[in-house]
């Protein structure tokens, strides 16, 4: 178990797409990592994209970047409303500042982009974002997953394994 004692945040939202959280999950999981699922709101049940649902342990305001070593940030539309919470910016904030593992895939970029950490890092995930990433100062890479600083960065649903493999070996290797 490579990621035994290790405290991963994963982010929850309405419309999360499903595999992009659950694989990642499940694969954190596998590797012994303590998981907790944190949204707006705790204990609260969020739909994914294709039905399958997901409920949070904590809600986003009551944890701070001192309890994990690492975060997640599935793709889905998901992002797009995480974005606007200042509890979810400010965590991802202060885990990029501690230097933290921050793994985003397809439209997490989106977090990335109003957390104001993407500017200067390459960065990946769905096409619809190239735009967004570019002009939010990253330097676009069309690759499945790769690391970039502390940064994890996976393109698709198909790149989930790619993506997994770099996140797990990312965490690993974190101090």
């Amino acid at each position: 178990m490579r990621l035994k004692n290790k405290r991963v945040a994963v982010f929850v939202e309405l419309e999360f797409e499903d595999l992009e959280f659950w694989v990642p999950v499940m694969r954190l999981q596998e590797e012994g990592a303590k998981v907790t699922i944190v949204a707006p709101k705790a204990n609260q049940t969020y739909k994914g994209k294709y039905g399958v649902s997901a409920t949070s342990d904590v809600a986003a305001a009551d944890v701070n970047a001192d309890m994990f070593d690492a975060l997640v940030v599935p793709g889905g539309w998901a992002p797009d409303k995480l974005r606007r919470y200042e509890a979810v910016t400010r965590l991802v904030r202060d885990m990029y500042a501690q230097k933290k593992v921050i793994g985003m895939i397809c439209h997490a970029g989106w977090v990335g982009i109003s957390a104001n950490i993407v500017k200067g890092h390459r960065a990946t995930g769905s096409v619809a974002l190239k735009d967004d990433l570019n002009n939010a100062g990253a330097i676009w890479t069309d690759e499945a997953a790769f690391r970039d600083g502390n940064l994890v960065w996976g393109r698709v649903v198909k790149d989930i394994p790619d993506f997994c493999r770099e996140l797990v070996k990312a965490i690993e290797e974190s101090a």
